[in-house]
């Protein structure tokens, strides 16, 4: 693959996923707007990724909850590299774990502050949304472009006590997705999520069931999306492609 010329936007891109995604990016020449809420460690990877030599790494930090922040983002990027030809929505997580939630203190959904469950569906659905908005504009002028989504199979099971995590994922992997692909068809733009199983970006993952009887090693995730964004994946349009080691054909219960 080779992605000499192109130009991808990578949110919570100084860890996991999306720092993963912006290495390869670059390693097979490609340019990438990383952004990330974390300056600091943004600013170190971005270091890493053009001391390599190959593609060109910028950072820009930027909140995904802040509709401007997310603009700039679209802007900088623009002056920067000329156009965005791939949008990689990476950036989000379960509330109730990142915002670190007591279950002694909180023990059901409707126990927990509403305002943590407002940070998820801001980051997971409505950041997603911001960037989807903003970048469309610049793609609509190239007449070219693909915007992926990450969901998730939680947003199949669903979560009793997260809920904020599959409400939005699902929205991702359905409404927001298709959406996309139908305005952006009479364009050339593309839109697909990828929805994970579970993968080992934290060892816990390595406790939830699959029919492989393993989780995904962050990598694989990885290649799916270079394959989609490559020239063997134009085709794929549209869709939510679950890659979970079979965890959605097994028995809820």
């Amino acid at each position: 693959m080779d992605f000499t010329n192109k130009t991808a936007v990578s949110t919570g891109a100084a860890s996991g996923m999306g720092l993963l995604f912006s290495q390869n990016f670059a390693k097979l020449g490609g340019n990438v707007a990383m952004c990330d809420v974390n300056e600091q460690a943004l600013s170190k990877c971005v270091d890493e990724i053009n001391a390599k030599g190959h593609g060109r790494a910028i950072g820009i930090t930027c909140d995904v909850r802040d509709y401007e922040q997310v603009c700039k983002a679209r802007d900088i990027a623009v002056e920067t590299f000329g156009g965005i030809d791939i949008m990689c929505n990476f950036a989000g997580g379960t509330a109730v774990r990142m915002q670190k939630v007591d279950r002694t203190v909180y023990p059901e959904f409707p126990d927990v502050p509403i305002e943590v469950y407002d940070w998820g569906i801001d980051v997971n659905l409505k950041g997603p949304f911001y960037f989807a908005h903003a970048v469309l504009r610049s793609m609509r002028e190239q007449h070219s472009g693909l915007i992926i989504n990450i969901g998730s199979i939680t947003g199949a099971e669903g979560d009793g006590y997260g809920v904020d995590y599959p409400t939005s994922k699902a929205g991702l992997m359905y409404g927001l997705t298709k959406s996309i692909a139908q305005f952006g068809s009479k364009y050339g733009i593309r839109c697909v999520c990828i929805s994970p199983g579970p993968v080992l970006t934290r060892a816990a993952m390595a406790n939830m069931k699959t029919l492989l009887g393993r989780a995904a090693e962050p990598q694989e995730i990885i290649d799916l999306i270079l394959f989609i964004a490559s020239e063997k994946g134009q085709f794929i349009n549209g869709e939510n492609i679950m890659i979970d080691g079979g965890r959605n054909a097994m028995g809820r219960w």
